[in-house]
């Protein structure tokens, strides 16, 4: 779940989660933030995501098991059981098992809700937080990231982080971090996966 939140200002710095070299497989906390903010990867992700693309891509309104948000003239967030796309469970397990080692805890603990957000060009993501339950964790799996399809921004202290994303990428955060995503000005849809870690 998200919760808004007012506008934030300060400096402002710009990463690229780009290069050659894929994102590790265990997770590692990035210095470019104040806050306790991790990266990690996925193995095989993108035969991973292209699957994922193809079952978002032949869903209609009706399959989705609830849609929340409704900012800008998109729902933000995207709800689905796990079992109607198979291809997210491997992201959800490394989900599960990154967040477990960042939280040091077993992941057997642990429970990982998650949604789809799916912004088409134009379109963007408000900013919010995701601190409304029992949330330990948060975070964002990249999916189908087009170039100039957005920029995730982290508002941390008096810093603004404007973060671009790569396809295959995990990144996790303090769920009360305010953070949005720029809009879309690529001319394709860009697609994540948002995470929630809590206990079970």
């Amino acid at each position: 779940m998200k919760q808004a939140m007012p506008d934030s200002q300060g400096t402002t710095k710009r990463i690229a989660l780009g290069g050659s070299e894929p994102a590790p497989a265990v997770p590692n906390r990035v210095g470019w933030s104040n806050a306790d903010v991790h990266r990690c990867g996925l193995a095989d992700a993108e035969r991973i995501n292209t699957a994922i693309v193809a079952a978002v891509n032949g869903m209609r309104e009706g399959d989705f098991e609830r849609r929340t948000h409704f900012i800008g003239g998109r729902f933000e967030n995207l709800y689905i059981e796990r079992t109607r796309i198979p291809a997210v469970l491997p992201v959800l397990d490394q989900a599960l098992a990154c967040a477990a080692l960042i939280l040091g805890q077993s992941p057997g603990k642990l429970r990982c809700g998650f949604w789809l957000n799916l912004t088409g060009p134009g379109q963007s993501t408000s900013e919010h937080t995701h601190d409304e339950h029992d949330e330990l964790l948060s975070g964002v799996y990249y999916v189908a990231i087009p170039p100039d399809s957005g920029d995730l921004i982290l508002y941390d202290g008096p810093s603004t982080i404007h973060i671009e994303p790569r396809a295959g990428t995990f990144l996790f955060f303090p769920p009360h971090l305010p953070h949005a995503v720029e809009t879309n000005r690529s001319g394709l849809p860009r697609l994540s996966i948002g995470i929630n870690i809590g206990p079970r």
